[in-house]
């Protein structure tokens, strides 16, 4: 309680990598710790990134992840009420959105891809998560991060109705893909 708060769940300027730093001899308060801040990802989507970031360390954490978490811990500081806010508006217009931080990972080269869900002006359902295979370019990130909200709000059957444009979005991303490597592999690029 006694540091500094701060305005970033993450120092930007510092990136964490699995084998940098001493390992932790008791890993069990780090584990413990960043349990509670994923618990509090239900309430609190701005440290989403931040907490599935950290979890990445969990089986041999070193004490720049420690200092880390220590970090979102001083953010969550600045301002404890912090919550989601769900509207009492009857609209139910589902929209999601979906991004994803290309080849992100120092470690293994794979992407973070994060979504959230809104249905009128409510949060109802985000997440960030590294991807499970390594992308070959930011287009196959993005295209990863789109599949991840599909799978989402397929397993959802309340949105199937309002989710026509986010389909009819999916596969046109998928067919301009599809074009573009076709394309680069058929055409013969001019020579200058």
């Amino acid at each position: 309680m006694d540091y500094k708060a701060t305005t970033s769940p993450l120092d930007s300027s510092e990136k964490l990598k699995a084998t940098d730093g001493k390992l932790l001899t008791d890993p069990t308060h780090y584990r413990k710790l960043v349990g509670k801040l994923n618990f509090l990802t239900n309430t609190r989507m701005d440290i989403a990134y931040s907490v599935q970031h950290l979890s990445q360390f969990m089986q041999s954490p070193r004490e720049p992840h420690l200092k880390a978490a220590y970090h979102v811990l001083r953010y969550l500081k600045q301002d404890p009420t912090l919550g989601i806010f769900i509207s009492n508006k009857p609209d139910l217009t589902v929209t999601a959105y979906c991004d994803s931080d290309w080849a992100t990972c120092p470690d293994s080269r794979k992407s973070v891809s994060g979504y959230l869900v809104l249905m009128g002006d409510s949060h109802v359902s985000w997440k960030s998560k590294k991807q499970a295979t390594v992308s070959l370019s930011s287009a196959e990130a993005e295209y990863r991060a789109v599949s991840q909200v599909a799978v989402h709000i397929d397993k959802n059957p309340v949105f199937h109705e309002r989710t026509k444009h986010i389909e009819v979005d999916c596969h046109f991303v998928r067919n301009k893909l599809q074009q573009d490597w076709s394309h680069s592999i058929t055409s013969p690029q001019p020579l200058n």
